[in-house]
């Protein structure tokens, strides 16, 4: 009884260090980015007072109208040579609000001050951008502690696994631009990367997570593949690449690798929820056979398949849906509209597609040979 009380006492003792630990990181995280303006070079500025000065009615040549609104903005310099001083900007913002939005009190903004007014005294300038990073750190927590009230434990992992591997993303795009290496063979590095300690961290080391990794890989690789043979095979007939034109790297290779790592988390998902699905089914039942295990895990398998498909499908066309439209709003026409914005949006979506019907089969014959492997044990 004393041991058990003991071992209450510690869980209890260990969840209330954790969260402790995550509430002071939260407000110390809050704190600094309301008041960190001393550490940025640039002079930032906090909105005091907006004014409306002029109102224009635009209509281009197609008959699409908008309008633009001028504000005059008092803002108040918050570092800097000339802290707690104020300084006058001018704010340009349209209905569209593609590159422009408008401006309230108590919105800090990255000014830059025009040197001719430094000597009158009465400093004017210019607005470079909108200082976000206070919304991206809320943001980031709101996230983290749904996961945590969801997820906790597994929730937790999730987010470390989460943050290692943009870091690690990050590392190997800095890889690219810098040494020139190749671009598809860092992604398959990186998938290999990426799938391993994902799976691992949230679901620990143990037979069901290394027939998902396992088959992650071979649905991912096998995939990329088939896309990359159907390719040379077709010489990328249909596929438009202008929407890479601004890089100086090659399209085709670009485009490779981001599909290589685009595909991989729907692939991954299915892995996993074959594993868990046939090690559940066997946990339940020791001497289930495996014509019974095939037949369950198939079932599972088409349920899935279908809804992963279509998740896929849709997240990479909502990318491609403001350049749907500024096509259509001028014109042009329905055809040329969808060869040149979903060329490639498609493509990515029937090779991850491919790889989530090839998971299936994949992750339930490995799963099995595990399966038979703890049983033989």
């Amino acid at each position: 009884m004393n041991a058990i009380l003991k071992t209450i006492k510690n869980s209890t003792y260990k969840q209330i260090t954790f969260f402790g630990f995550l509430f002071f990181s939260m407000i110390a995280s809050l704190l600094f980015v309301y008041n960190n303006e001393t550490f940025y070079d640039q002079p930032i500025g906090k909105v005091i007072d907006s004014d409306i000065i002029e109102t224009t009615d635009m209509t281009d040549q197609y008959g699409n109208e908008d309008v633009l609104t001028t504000q005059t903005i008092t803002a108040t310099l918050k570092n800097g040579d000339y802290k707690g001083k104020e300084i006058q900007l001018i704010n340009e913002y349209s209905i569209t609000g593609a590159y422009d939005q408008p401006l309230t009190t108590g919105v800090d903004l990255f000014i830059s001050i025009d040197k001719e007014s430094i000597e009158d005294g009465n400093l004017t300038g210019s607005i470079t951008d909108i200082k976000r990073d206070k919304y991206i750190v809320v943001t980031a927590w709101i996230f983290i502690l749904v996961l945590l009230l969801v997820g906790k434990r597994q929730g937790l992992f999730a987010g470390v696994s989460l943050a290692i591997n943009l870091i690690i993303l990050s590392y190997a795009l800095d890889l690219n631009v810098k040494t020139g290496m190749n671009l598809l063979w860092i992604a398959a590095v990186t998938v290999i990367l990426f799938t391993i300690i994902s799976l691992l961290l949230v679901n620990g080391f143990n037979e069901k997570t290394y027939a998902a990794i396992i088959a992650t890989l071979l649905g991912t690789f096998s995939s990329l593949f088939i896309t990359y043979i159907v390719m040379t095979i077709t010489s990328d007939q249909g596929l438009h690449y202008e929407e890479m034109q601004f890089l100086t790297r090659p399209y085709r290779l670009v485009f490779l690798a981001g599909l290589f790592i685009g595909s991989l988390g729907a692939v991954m998902d299915v892995a996993i929820t074959m594993s868990s699905a046939i090690f559940e089914l066997y946990e339940k039942d020791n001497h289930i056979s495996i014509k019974a295990l095939k037949t369950s895990a198939f079932d599972i398998g088409k349920d899935i398949m279908g809804t992963m498909t279509n998740i896929l499908f849709f997240a990479y066309i909502s990318g491609s849906m403001p350049m749907l439209i500024l096509y259509l709003k001028n014109y042009s026409p329905l055809g040329f509209t969808l060869s040149m914005n979903l060329s490639l949006e498609l493509a990515r979506a029937l090779a991850g597609g491919i790889g989530i019907v090839l998971t299936i089969p994949i992750g339930l014959y490995i799963s099995i040979f595990f399966v038979n492997r703890k049983r033989a044990k």
